[in-house]
């Protein structure tokens, strides 16, 4: 399709941790337009991490905006695909008005109470036949009975939860609803069949209603709101579809839907994942999820801190000298580059918020082993983003060993945008990286990929995902495969030795007052 006056285009809206990115695709497949609007994360506790849902929907208004003001036509916008944060907790009262601040996917609080839920399933066996997965700190469940403990009065007002990006879809139209892909990552659903799990529910004293309808990720979900569509000068009646968890939906993104090869996104956290065309058994290890096309399943480990941990650096090292002002990413790689592979033997631990996967460790904690007066600066800084892709080499081991094929490994996220990253993910898990159109934009560019099929861009996923192409290769360098063994090799020993000492810490650091019930940590705006 040629010329501006036929051009059409769908929107993708993604609900980050630190930003909202909202893209603009063409026909072609092409980004015709984006913006983005970043909020802050509230912590007010050690392992805590907490957002207004308001600063969500000003941001994607604000983007929203912005590229509908780049567009030549804005009335040839044919749907909006939505992928957000997975595992926040959205706590609506009947008016649908958020209630508290929401729990995010990287908040620790509740493992006790993934415990309790855990044990009311019949231990880790009864759970995964119910929802085949562990019960994991960041998932939805645990929140849930955490508010019921410690806030009881704003649980007694709770009619509805949402995800994060479902209370965007409900800004948008009305509706309740999520993806099963997003739904999978609650600890209330049955992966298998694609349902909720009402014994579950009933195990835990939940009542079902709060949970909201439950489709497909090409699915219609819903239209915008008149007053909106409006406001944004868009066609009345523009179809909502269904879209997906971000990890999930990411993954899509580059392509990774069926077996061949294993996706590696290393944003604020690291995903490696991998598709399936049948739920496998599930073992606890690694996360399973409901794919983005029906009858298709996705499989990945998640850990908590990936590009996080350099981004923590580059805070901190700015904070020695303040007068300086913040470090550059540019700086921090060319640093990174200073030093020699390996780090001069010095191995970074990158559990700077517990862990999820290749350990479930609320009480994780980072820690550079190794450290001596020789190293600087230089040896800092790689030493992290080494520990941090070692850490995703023996996510990628457990993948390979459930069963899924490594036949390259397809990168994406932030710190790909950086030729150092692309060059040390390949020598330490070395294997050849490749990137493809689109995976750049994250889950914004994957709920395009669904709201296509929805819309009729394309009759399946499979076809959808066959337009992508490869944008570039990178080989690792083979005389590095010796050191970089060596490396792992110790590195996967090193968190079963320190693993009580960071138990001890943990407890040592824990606050006194755990049981005292809080009243949410910021105001919220009334919808």
């Amino acid at each position: 399709m040629t010329g501006t006056s036929m051009e059409r285009y769908l929107l993708g809206i993604d609900i980050g941790t630190s930003a909202c990115k909202v893209i603009a695709v063409d026909s072609r497949g092409q980004v015709a337009a984006k913006a983005v609007g970043d909020y802050p994360v509230m912590s007010l506790r050690p392992g805590w991490a907490e957002q207004d849902p308001e600063y969500w929907w000003r941001a994607a208004d604000k983007a929203v905006t912005e590229v509908l003001a780049r567009l030549p036509d804005r009335r040839a916008v044919q749907g909006i695909g939505l992928s957000g944060q997975m595992h926040g907790l959205i706590a609506l009262d009947k008016h649908d008005h958020v209630l508290r601040p929401a729990i995010l996917w990287c908040d620790q609080r509740a493992a006790p109470h993934c415990d309790e839920i855990t044990a009311k399933a019949g231990g880790l066996q009864g759970l995964l036949e119910l929802v085949q997965n562990r019960m994991l700190p960041g998932f939805t469940a645990g929140k849930l009975l955490w508010m019921r403990e410690h806030e009881p009065e704003l649980f007694a007002r709770l009619r509805r939860m949402l995800n994060p990006k479902d209370y965007l879809r409900l800004r948008l139209t009305g509706e309740h609803v999520t993806d099963v892909s997003d739904a999978s990552g609650t600890g209330l659903f049955d992966v298998r069949n694609r349902a909720w799990s009402r014994p579950l529910m009933r195990l835990l004293d939940l009542p079902e209603s709060i949970l909201p309808e439950v489709v497909e990720s090409s699915d219609r979900t819903g239209v915008l709101l008149p007053d909106l569509a409006a406001r944004w000068g868009l066609p009345p009646a523009t179809p909502v579809f269904g879209g997906g968890g971000d990890s999930v939906i990411q993954t899509t993104s580059m392509g990774v839907i069926d077996s061949g090869p294993l996706g590696v996104t290393l944003g604020t956290a690291g995903i490696v994942a991998g598709g399936m065309r049948s739920c496998p058994v599930p073992t606890g290890q690694l996360q399973i999820s409901c794919g983005n096309a029906p009858g298709r399943w996705h499989v990945m480990g998640v850990t908590l801190t990936a590009g996080g941990a350099f981004e923590w650096l580059k805070q901190a090292l700015a904070s020695v000298s303040p007068a300086t002002g913040a470090l550059s990413f540019e700086r921090m790689i060319s640093m990174a580059r200073e030093a020699p592979a390996g780090s001069g033997g010095l191995l970074f631990l990158p559990y700077l918020l517990g862990e999820r996967c290749p350990h479930v460790a609320a009480d994780g904690r980072a820690a550079w082993i190794g450290l001596t007066s020789m190293h600087g600066g230089p040896h800092l800084v790689r030493s992290v983003m080494e520990g941090v892709l070692l850490n995703i080499r023996t996510i990628a081991a457990l993948c390979v060993s459930s069963g899924l094929a490594c036949d390259e490994i397809r990168a994406s996220g932030g710190a790909m945008s950086e030729p150092f990253w692309s060059q040390l993910l390949a020598d330490v898990l070395q294997r050849e990286v490749t990137t493809v159109t689109g995976a750049a934009e994250g889950g914004a560019y994957g709920a395009v990929l669904a709201a296509g099929v929805g819309r009729g861009w394309w009759t399946t996923l499979d076809e959808a995902v066959a337009t992508l192409e490869v944008t570039s290769r990178t080989a690792p360098d083979r005389a590095l495969d010796p050191l970089y063994a060596s490396r792992f090799s110790t590195f996967r020993g090193l968190y079963d030795a320190l693993q009580p000492v960071m138990a001890q810490i943990a407890a040592e650091a824990a606050p006194t007052n755990k049981n005292v019930p809080l009243q949410p940590t910021s105001p919220i705006e009334a919808t």
